[in-house]
């Protein structure tokens, strides 16, 4: 009797400190989106959020803080990324969760699993010495671009698309895949009739995850893309992004210009927040299908 009462209570401490540790996260959360809002509310009072998402020019020693070009940036080395990235990584998943042997499957993960343990300094270092250099030659110009921090930014997505994709694969009933082969269907048929559709919300959260991964990235996206404050006229061209913009002028700003950094840090909130909703939304639909 004593033994089942101190498991009880041992069960509802650790339910306990479990609680306490969420409670904690959430109120971390809600504190730097306050601080953020309020550090950022006085440029958006007095510039308006419409004038400031239009504006084609960022010039803070102007007191012009046009986002559109940062917006611009942004989208572009994301979906540059996506566009890379997704075939990739949804076709590594394929291959690790139902071509391959078992045994290059696991010589396989744990280096995906190091992609993702790698400093996003390191993916800056070697797009700048080797990237920048490679457009340089191929393309013109100076090499830093949008391009190359799309191509960087790809490669860092990898790790998540991949595993979550496998995952998602994984779980599909493999019932499905026996009625599949039992009437005739090839493997390939299988797979991208049966199994890939089966999977299709687990392998979209992955990669709606990748691009939220993406979009806040920092330190790589400063390194190689140039940074130019200007709306970009090509792919291939310097541009600035909403995070790099807040990393590189960070150290030098002060008064409106800082609270006009904070106010691209609520629009990158905004962003942020409306891809996790889109990937939480596929998530659930995996859950309820399941």
């Amino acid at each position: 009797m004593e033994a089942h009462v101190w498991a009880k209570k041992k069960e509802q401490l650790i339910r306990g400190i479990l609680l306490a540790t969420a409670c904690i996260a959430v109120a971390g959360v809600l504190l730097i989106s306050l601080f953020v809002l309020r550090e950022g509310w006085p440029v958006l009072t007095k510039y308006g959020m419409t004038t400031l998402a239009s504006g084609r020019e960022w010039q803070p020693t102007s007191h012009v803080y046009g986002l559109l070009p940062l917006i611009i940036g942004s989208a572009y080395v994301t979906f540059t990324a996506l566009i890379l990235g997704v075939p990739l990584g949804v076709g590594c998943a394929i291959l690790m969760a139902e071509i391959a042997p078992e045994w290059i499957t696991r010589l396989v993960r744990p280096a995906i699993n190091l992609l993702a343990g790698i400093p996003s300094v390191v993916y800056g270092f070697f797009g700048l010495v080797i990237l920048v250099p490679l457009l340089r030659e191929l393309v013109g110009g100076i090499g830093f671009s949008l391009f190359a921090g799309g191509v960087i930014l790809a490669i860092m997505i990898l790790p998540t698309i991949i595993s979550i994709s496998e995952d998602a694969l994984r779980v599909v009933p493999r019932d499905y895949k026996e009625a599949s082969l039992a009437l005739g269907a090839t493997h390939w048929q299988t797979i991208y009739k049966v199994l890939v559709p089966a999977a299709k919300s687990g392998i979209m959260a992955a990669i709606i995850l990748g691009m939220g991964r993406a979009f806040g990235e920092t330190m790589a996206v400063i390194m190689i893309t140039g940074n130019t404050p200007l709306v970009p006229k090509s792919i291939f061209e310097p541009g600035p992004t909403l995070t790099g913009t807040i990393g590189q002028e960070w150290s030098y700003a002060s008064g409106e210009h800082a609270q006009a950094l904070f106010a691209v840090g609520i629009f990158l909130f905004i962003f942020i927040i409306i891809i996790n909703s889109f990937a939480l939304l596929f998530s659930q639909k995996k859950v309820v299908r399941s």
